[in-house]
């Protein structure tokens, strides 16, 4: 496996830290069978890359064996953002590059500085990935990733541009669905969740980002008056896709 290093990886307040340490231990509540979970928004710029990528580190840091995979094949920015590099002269082969190629699953996925954290990010935008993710080999991927880490956090494209969202739950154990408060309307949350029982992936919970005047309490909230499990805010502060 390669190995990489994150170079722009930001401190985060502790109301932040904190936050997110919370969806963290809800979801090993869960159970054994919760293993494969997609973090996924309604809109761009909600912030669920940034929520997938907090969640991952806390979850390895704390010493469970866990994967961040980017599967925003049209759009990632994951990379660019963090400022992902390999270390010595290996070239990073991604999550696109995999599907499309007769390479084997161990030189796509990268290994970090975090002992128990992996990442197979995605190097190579593509304009159309839904044959890839229609694709035998991604299927098997996943199982495999099932079958090596405790936890795969699978980084989705929004679910109100493409459809690449509701194959990508029909392969997981449940998902994540991140809203930025104020700004995503209750319909289109609404036709999200629709989407998620569509493809048959439950919703394990709702995460609230960017909640203004939460203060460094937890913000918890009912959409329209219908319970989605647990809820959760990223604060005031806001990082990211």
């Amino acid at each position: 496996m390669s190995k990489i290093t994150m170079k722009n990886f930001p401190e985060l307040p502790y109301a932040v830290e904190e936050a997110v340490n919370r969806l963290r231990i809800n979801i090993n509540f869960l159970g054994n069978d919760i293993k494969k979970i997609m973090v996924v928004s309604t809109m761009p710029n909600e912030g669920k890359s940034f929520v997938a990528m907090q969640l991952w580190r806390q979850m390895a840091q704390a010493g469970t064996p866990s994967i961040l995979v980017d599967l925003d094949l049209r759009k990632s920015i994951m990379a660019e953002k963090y400022g992902v590099v390999a270390e010595g002269k290996e070239e990073i082969k991604g999550t696109s590059y995999y599907l499309s190629h007769p390479l084997e699953i161990e030189q796509a996925v990268c290994h970090t500085e975090i002992e128990h954290g992996d990442i197979m990010p995605n190097t190579d935008n593509v304009v159309n990935p839904s044959m890839l993710l229609e694709s035998r080999r991604f299927e098997e991927m996943l199982e495999y990733m099932g079958e090596k880490y405790r936890y795969v956090l699978l980084d989705s494209p929004p679910l109100n541009l493409v459809s690449d969202g509701e194959r990508i739950g029909n392969l997981c154990d449940g998902a994540i669905l991140v809203v930025r408060g104020g700004e995503t309307p209750k319909a289109m949350v609404k036709h999200s969740l629709l989407q998620l029982e569509r493809a048959g992936c439950p919703l394990l919970g709702i995460v609230l980002n960017r909640v203004q005047g939460a203060g460094s309490g937890y913000y918890y909230k009912k959409y329209g008056g219908s319970y989605y499990g647990g809820h959760y805010y990223g604060s005031d502060y806001y990082y990211g896709k």
